[in-house]
């Protein structure tokens, strides 16, 4: 998200566009015109024997500040912190350069502008120093200050400053003045708390530029010089910071700067203490030392830096960030939970190592989810053997110590134990509904079986029970009645023997037994049967599927197709293909289906198959896919 532009520029500053890209083009032209007329004047000079280089700390800041502010200023005009860099720089180049000049004067033999120079250079540094050191750590990067409450620094820091412009050469002023810059940096770092990600980013470029002028600096002795060289990497970070900062990681940098110094200084102890080694010990082989310790490096490279990675991903990160530590603490979470409970725990893990106000999981249209997820900041299609499995979702960022330019290795680590989990939650889905189905199969299959034995079979035996006694009491009286008695009786063993083929055939059509599949198919009475394939031994359940699918397809020819002809192909390719065409008028438009079409589908969808329908004027085709 682009942070907005806020109108903090005073009113004699705020100019149309091009007349403030051309003002700061302008302000650094003069500063590298002040900065070339120094070297001038400094060759009439001595040069400082600490300081190797022709040009000065305040010459490079001239024109590095000047130059990197009129761009940022080309680009942003309406930003404050491009103006700032820009007059800092002029401030610079003008205050070194009328310092140089007055000791100029005074090594020619004087002059009476020698002191107003010294004054003058002294006013400007102070204010340069006041741009620089305190308004700009103060409203960077967003030009604004955090509140009003930090405008009381910024006027103890100006009073302070131009006390010691005033009265020069105080010994309590330059600690005050050293208090006045580190309250403005605190800003940016209680700033640096309370940001999200991007912002702080743009924070942490400029302050790992600090960093780098700070080392020489504080080392000081004879390598305090290269500070010169290091300065221009302050407006750069900025500049840099505020116009591309979308496109680096700073943290991925500071992690590989650690883990590379921390390379050097292992590798380069290891040498030396073997060095030290070798010469006390092993003098007479001390030629192949050379050769030995590079063969260790090269061993010792690879583990040596997977250790430093850990050790500085957990310095910035924490231990919730280290992606080898959440994978770890995730995979012995899984080995000792549920399935439920692993898919929650994989969710909480992301959350926690992305430091994201929410994680979820889409499997088959069922969300898990874990914290809140105001919005999808991300979309991870997750993968299991080349079967996609489900999507993992990630929230947008919550408030963290550290930018997330980890979240790529976070997310190539556990990514694979989120797949595992959600294969492993939709085998238990899965598993869950087989089961429901069929135990709601069963209870219905009782249900009927009662129902048919109760008021069919049951009702028959009742009524033949009293025919029998019926004719038993009329046998010696009246013959002839008992007769008719036990011919009814007879019929009635008839009815009930057709009952019990009745419930025998709902539980397994007979044909199956007697004929195979084919036979049983072709009984039906289609008028052409094509059979690719060998159709023995298939589960029992996939051939009843397949005979009372194509039965109620018949059934559904013979009463609405007005068809002349029916074919069925069964086609045994891995799977058993069904395949019912008729010729017929097919299914007017806007058909619902019926409870025919839908029985027919719950059958192939019970066995983990599919039933398809296609119709036109030409005729309907029913193509059932079953797996075996």
């Amino acid at each position: 998200m682009e942070l907005p532009e806020r109108e903090t520029r005073p009113r004699w500053m705020r100019l149309p566009d091009r007349a403030a890209r051309i003002l700061a083009a302008g302000i650094a032209g003069a500063a590298i015109l002040l900065v070339v007329a120094d070297l001038v004047i400094r060759e009439r000079l001595p040069r400082p024997a600490d300081l190797p280089l022709p040009v000065a700390p305040e010459d490079v800041m001239g024109v590095a500040f000047s130059v990197f502010g009129a761009l940022l200023v080309q680009r942003r005009p309406k930003l404050v912190i491009g103006w700032l860099l820009t007059l800092g720089g002029l401030g610079a180049a003008a205050s070194v350069a009328s310092a140089d000049l007055a000791a100029l004067l005074v090594q020619t033999g004087g002059h009476d502008l020698a002191g107003p120079l010294g004054v003058f250079s002294h006013g400007v540094w102070n204010l340069t120093t006041y741009a620089l050191g305190v308004l700009l750590p103060m409203l960077y990067p967003t030009g604004a200050l955090l509140s009003k409450t930090w405008c009381w620094p910024g006027g103890f820091a100006a009073g302070v400053l131009a006390a010691d412009w005033i009265v020069p050469g105080t010994g309590v002023l330059p600690p005050l003045v050293t208090v006045a810059l580190l309250v403005a940096f605190s800003s940016l770092v209680t700033r640096f708390r309370r940001a999200a990600d991007d912002e702080r980013r743009q924070i942490l470029w400029p302050l790992l530029a600090i960093a780098c002028l700070s080392v020489p600096w504080i080392i000081g002795g004879s390598v305090w010089w290269i500070t010169t060289i290091t300065i221009p990497l302050i407006p750069a970070a900025i500049t840099l910071a505020v116009l591309r900062y979308r496109l680096f990681g700073i943290d991925t940098l500071i992690t590989r700067a650690l883990v590379g110094a921390g390379m050097v200084t292992v590798f380069a102890c290891a040498y030396v203490l073997a060095g030290t080694a070798s010469s006390l010990f092993l003098a007479e082989v001390d030629r192949y030392f050379g050769l030995v310790v590079a063969l260790g490096a090269g061993v010792f490279f690879h583990p040596m830096r997977r250790v430093l990675h850990r050790l500085a991903d957990r310095a910035l990160y924490g231990t919730r960030g280290d992606p080898v530590s959440l994978a770890a603490d995730l995979r012995r979470r899984l080995q000792q939970s549920d399935p439920v409970h692993g898919l929650l725990a994989t969710l909480e893990t992301i959350r926690e190592g992305l430091a994201v106000t929410g994680a979820a999981l889409d499997l088959d249209g069922a969300r898990t989810q874990w914290g809140e997820l105001p919005v999808v900041a991300r979309r991870v299609d997750l993968v299991w053997h080349g079967e996609p499995v489900g999507t993992l979702l990630i929230g947008p960022p919550g408030r963290r110590r550290f930018p997330a330019a980890h979240d790529e290795r976070v997310i190539a680590g556990l990514v694979p134990y989120i797949a595992d989990a959600a294969h492993t939650m939709r085998l238990t889905t899965a598993l869950r509904r087989s089961r429901e189905r069929i135990l709601t199969a069963r209870e219905e299959e009782r249900r009927r079986l009662r129902r048919d034995l109760h008021d069919g079979l049951g009702q028959t035996l009742s009524a033949m029970a009293m025919r029998i006694t019926m004719a038993r009491m009329s046998l010696a009286g009246s013959p002839e009645t008992a007769d008719t008695l036990l011919a009814d009786l007879r019929c009635g063993m008839d009815a009930v023997s057709g009952d019990i083929r009745e419930l025998v055939y709902g539980l397994r059509p007979p044909a199956l037994d007697e004929l195979g599949l084919a036979g049983a198919l072709k009984d039906l009475g289609p008028d052409e049967l094509v059979v690719d394939g060998e159709l023995s031994g298939l589960p029992a359940a996939v051939e009843v599927a397949a005979y009372r699918i194509t039965q109620e397809a018949l059934t559904n020819i013979r009463r609405h197709a007005a068809a002349t002809r029916s074919t069925i192909t069964v086609r045994r390719d891995g799977d058993l293909v069904l395949e019912i065409r008729d010729d017929g008028t097919g299914l007017p438009a806007g058909t619902r289906a019926g409870v025919g079409l839908a029985s027919m589908r719950e059958r192939a969808t019970e066995l983990g198959g599919t039933c398809e329908i296609r119709s036109s004027p030409e005729g309907t085709t029913v193509i059932a896919r079953l797996p075996l």
